[in-house]
């Protein structure tokens, strides 16, 4: 069998292959309540169906200015993850193991979905202030407001409760989310975070925010159950956050009970020019890997079942996580099996759909 299709164990959670589905952000939460919809459910479950190993849900707000767009979703009430609670066992009626990100997007909060422009959402049409870091806006978005320390402690202290809530709603993993010029990520990056107290300034500052976070959060996830988090490797900008300082946090989130690190770039500074090819970010997921010594997820262009094959023959990645090519084809892993010559009843194909497995 390729090692695609091998089990994968964190703690207590076996998952059943290494194609996971990366989180997306679906922007479909029309009534801008937080609740995750009928859209979710059959987005999330038609990957669960097609064969991914662990499905991820899009960016979940810890509280409510922590959307990205008043469309997207949160864990900040029970009303929310009662919503999530069917979606969650559902993935686990389908095989697949079910994951929440757990997310803050800090300056990048209160814009609108995409294909509305990405534009900032003013307060009367239902937006509101962002906080960051610092006083410094992303682009050309509305300055945000600089958390203070109390600000700071309610942040953590949501990261906690969402996670007590989704650990009610089933899920079997959290992932907090680092990456992406969001919240964290901001406070890591020194072109973001220009504070001058306990939070800013040394690695060390920069990094407490994710570190109070993942002890908040392991202290009351259950032991059994894995913690992962999201980073960026680079800013791909000059004077920002680097692969080196990723690796060495990477080490010390080891330290602190985190299981998995799942090795993303960018998303911090527009300035950044990234250099994109196919698998252009697996190179950080095996610095990661070989540093730290943590287990790492690969994402990042991804799109070939040879190719993600050798990311694990290579030993880059112990998974690969899909986006753009799972949103694209939500069965990608029963294509892979067929193509890397798996037999169609070891790719988890449902019953109801054998009559359509891939045959040699």
């Amino acid at each position: 069998m390729p090692s695609l299709f091998d089990q994968v164990a964190l703690r207590g959670l076996t998952v059943r292959n290494r194609i996971w589905l990366a989180p997306m952000c679906q922007y479909a939460v029309d009534a801008q309540d937080g609740v995750p919809t009928d859209w979710h459910l059959v987005h999330l479950g038609a990957r669960a169906t097609g064969g991914f190993g662990l499905v991820f849900t899009e960016a979940s707000a810890v509280v409510p200015e922590g959307r990205i767009s008043p469309q997207d979703v949160g864990v900040w009430n029970d009303t929310q993850a009662d919503a999530w609670a069917r979606i969650a066992g559902f993935l686990h009626d389908r095989g697949a193991a079910a994951g929440v990100q757990l997310a803050h997007a800090g300056r990048k909060a209160s814009v609108a979905a995409p294909w509305r422009g990405s534009t900032p959402v003013a307060p009367a049409d239902g937006g509101w202030t962002a906080v960051a870091p610092s006083a410094a806006a992303f682009d050309d978005f509305v300055e945000p407001q600089a958390l203070d320390l109390a600000g700071i402690r309610e942040i953590v202290d949501a990261f906690a409760a969402a996670a007590v809530r989704a650990d009610a709603a089933g899920f079997d993993t959290v992932e907090l989310h680092g990456a992406h010029g969001y919240l964290v990520h901001q406070f890591l990056s020194p072109l973001s975070n220009l504070r001058e107290d306990s939070y800013g300034g040394s690695f060390e500052n920069r990094t407490r925010l994710l570190l109070e976070i993942v002890d908040a959060v392991r202290k009351v996830w259950p032991e059994r159950k894995p913690v992962c988090v999201r980073l960026s490797a680079t800013d791909w900008v000059e004077g920002g956050w680097t692969l080196e300082e990723t690796c060495e946090v990477s080490q010390l989130l080891a330290g602190q009970g985190v299981d998995l690190v799942d090795v993303s770039s960018g998303g911090l500074d527009p300035r950044q020019q990234i250099e994109i090819g196919p698998g252009y970010q697996v190179p950080f997921a095996r610095a990661v890997r070989e540093k730290a010594g943590v287990t790492t997820a690969a994402v990042g262009l991804i799109t070939d079942p040879a190719q993600a094959q050798r990311v694990l023959d290579d030993g880059d990645a112990d998974v690969v996580l899909l986006a753009r090519a799972a949103l694209r084809e939500p069965a990608w892993p029963w294509r892979a099996a067929h193509e890397l010559g798996v037999p169609a009843e070891n790719a988890s194909y449902p019953p109801n759909y054998a009559r359509g497995a891939w045959r040699s």
